[in-house]
Parts: structure tokens; sequence; C-alpha cells
């Protein structure tokens, strides 16, 4: 999760240290999100010798699977006429033009040119890009120079319960970063289906405290009883994880009540995380990609893995949970009249909350109140890390929390 130092730009302004939405190249908070290895595509779904043009971070590129399995980023378009990479034939791993077969290898390097003299190939190299695949994931270094040592989650790897996957967010993919240091939101948006938030539990809403930690933020929650209870953890710069509570009666529910046994040697259920990226596409749109984790082997995690397809099923059939929400956005459907799957309610609940705020929030017209302390938080880490960037100043040097199932015990929460 390390980021490196920054650059110095003398252009940049007091107000492009607070603009966390627009992610081009040449802008602070793209250039800071770069500084990270961030995931980029589902490996499932990129066969072996297949191309596809990928839109990222507001920047196209071309990823593409070698013949033996490895993959591959380079720029989009070829350095001949500009053609659309994609579009060409992989070779091994190599990646042929399809206008008029100028042939690239996996650094970028032209290595054929079928129709000019052979001396010309060496003289041509266009943009290639480090990517490692891991845990279902195609992740992507995207910034300048050496990437940081890639991160790895060792408590996932093997014989487990986990699941990638990766949803679409029509707005800008900030307001989703600040929706997971926003806890109030779940007994109001996540009324009907979220654990203990009914709409009884409104007279005893937790009071939020939040701070940094090593890797990023902790937000507490205090109810009534005044135990402070750990909600979320935001790892800097755009990834969330929570504690995997399931809704009551849900097949989350149903799965981790049959599998509380599992691994004699651990108290308590299995450990059950979510681990989420906010990535953007675009400036108005982002990808969600998330890891969906149960500390479970054998039976138990092959049950667990073969269970999400028919979950990601019924979340994309007719109507969707886009289309859905769009119809509630536009005031053709209420919110209070839909009778699907939990599953996929929760998903139209957040793309009528956060898309409900227009492609790219208006921060500048907001009334924050005591509730908002940790996204008040959240701005200020930001800020801060995008005024050392333009002034080439080192940056912090988030490390990813070390004991996952410590991270939801109350220790020093203030």
């Amino acid at each position: 999760m390390t980021a490196t130092t920054g650059g110095t730009n003398g252009s940049y302004t007091a107000a492009d240290y607070t603009d966390f939405a627009h992610t081009g190249p040449t802008t602070l908070a793209g250039r800071y999100l770069r500084r990270f290895w961030q995931p980029v595509w589902l490996g499932r779904e990129l066969k072996a010798g297949q191309a596809i043009p990928l839109h990222i971070l507001n920047q196209q590129f071309t990823l593409y699977r070698g013949e033996g399995g490895q993959v591959h980023l380079l720029d989009f378009r070829c350095a001949h006429r500009g053609s659309q990479l994609s579009t060409g034939w992989v070779e091994g791993d190599c990646l042929r033009c399809f206008y008029h077969g100028w042939k690239y290898d996996a650094t970028g390097q032209c290595v054929e040119m079928p129709a000019e003299d052979p001396s010309f190939p060496s003289k041509v190299r266009i943009g290639s890009y480090p990517v490692e695949e891991y845990l279902g994931f195609i992740f992507a270094y995207l910034g300048d120079g050496e990437p940081p040592p890639f991160t790895r989650w060792p408590e996932f790897e093997g014989d487990k319960g986990l699941h990638p996957s990766c949803v679409p967010r029509a707005c800008n993919y900030f307001q989703n970063v600040e929706n997971t240091v926003d806890q109030i939101h779940l007994a109001f948006a996540h009324s009907e289906v979220a654990p203990g938030t009914a709409p009884a539990r409104f007279r005893d809403l937790p009071l939020i405290s939040a701070k940094e930690t090593e890797y990023g933020i902790v937000q507490y929650g205090t109810l009534s009883d005044g135990k402070p209870r750990v909600s979320a953890h935001l790892l800097m710069p755009n990834c969330f994880m929570d504690q995997g509570v399931p809704v009551a009666g849900s097949k989350d529910a149903q799965f981790l009540q049959a599998n509380l046994a599992a691994g004699k040697d651990r108290a308590g259920p299995p450990l059950h995380i979510n681990v989420v990226w906010r990535v953007p596409v675009d400036d108005e749109n982002h990808h969600q990609f998330a890891w969906r984790f149960v500390d479970v082997t054998g039976e138990a995690a092959r049950r667990y893995n073969e269970e999400w397809p028919e979950r990601e099923r019924i979340r994309e059939s007719a109507p969707t949970y886009q289309e859905l929400g769009d119809a509630i956005l536009a005031g053709k459907l209420r919110l209070a009249d839909l009778d699907i799957d939990t599953f996929k309610k929760i998903q139209v609940q957040d793309w009528v909350a956060m898309v409900g705020q227009g492609k790219i929030a208006d921060r500048q017209h907001e009334r924050l109140g005591r509730s908002d302390t940790a996204i008040i938080l959240l701005r200020q880490i930001w800020e801060r890390e995008l005024r050392a960037l333009a002034a080439g100043q080192p940056l912090t040097p988030w490390t990813r929390p070390a004991d996952l199932r410590a991270l939801f015990e109350v220790s020093g929460a203030s």
C-alpha cells in the first residue's frame, strides 16, 4: 500500500488540494491514486489469447493475456497510425496490430514491422505497465517510476472461501469512498435490511468518532450503552474493509451459522471480511472491486464460492439494480415498493444514495455535522497528501494491517 515520494508542480493551486474527484493523469488526485497498485479487471473475464480495451483512471489501455496465460498491459494505440491495439492478434506473449501488422512484446517494444526495413522496429516502443494477477483480480501500477512492493493478503490465500467481484457505479468514485466511512446512512438508506438498524433504532443512533491509523482511518460508533464499536476501516487511499455482518435470514447468515464450528482452534465464528476498492473509470463512473472472504476451508469453502455466481445472477437479472435505481431517481418507482432479493435491494439502495448526489457531488454547498467526523478526517488526510505530492515532499507510508481479526476489537477508541 506504500506510496512513493511526490513531484513538484508549480501550476497547482489551493483548489487542487481539495479536488479529490478529478483523476486524470495530470491532476493531483489522479497522480496520487496512480502511486498505489489498483485492481483494474477480473481475472476470470480475460481468456488466454484475448485482448481488450481497458478504460481506467481516465486513461485508455490495452489489456491482454498471452497464449501461455500471462497478463500484460500496454498503451491503447499502435505507434504507427494510432489504431486500437485490442483489435489485433495475440501471438505468444506479443500483440500484433490489426491495421498493418506491427508487433509489440510485453515491454511495449516493437519487434516486427512486416512492410518496413528490419532496422525500424528497434526504434519504436510504446508504454507498458506492471501488472499482478492475484486472488482473482488483475492489479496494475500506473504511476511513474518503480512501483511500490505489491501488497499480499496471505489470510485469503489457499483453500478459503473467497469471491472476487466487480460492479459498476454511475457516479464519481470519491462519493463511494466517503460512503465507506458514513455509518449513519446504514440506519436510513438500509434501514429495512441492515442488522440493528430497524426504524425503531433511530432513537439510538451511534455517536461517531474516527482516528488516523498506520493504514488510514478507523471509525467507531458508540450507542447509548457507552461502548464504542468498530464500524469500518478505510485503507488509504480508496480501499474499504469491514467485518461481514450478514443480514438476518440471508444466505450469508445461514452459511455462517452452519459453519460456526469451522476450525476448532479458532475462537468464535469464522472471520468474515469484505475488502472493497473504489477505482475511477472516468470522473463520472467507477468500478467497485470486492473480495468477499470467509475463513473456512474444504467443503465449506467450496459451497461458499459456488453460491456467489447465483447471487450475481440475481443482482444482474432484469430489471437490474442499476435500472431499478435509475427508475427510483426518476420518480417512477419507490424504494418502499421493491419486493426483491435482499442482496439486490442493498445494491439498489446504495445506487440511489450515491448516484442521487449527482455524477460528481457538489461539496462546496454541503452542511456537515458531527456525524460526519470520519468524512471530515478523510478529506483532511487526502488534502494533506495532495499538498505533499504537489510540493515534492514525502507521502505517508501506509501499511496493510497486520492482524485482521484484531481490527474489529475496540481498543483506543476516541
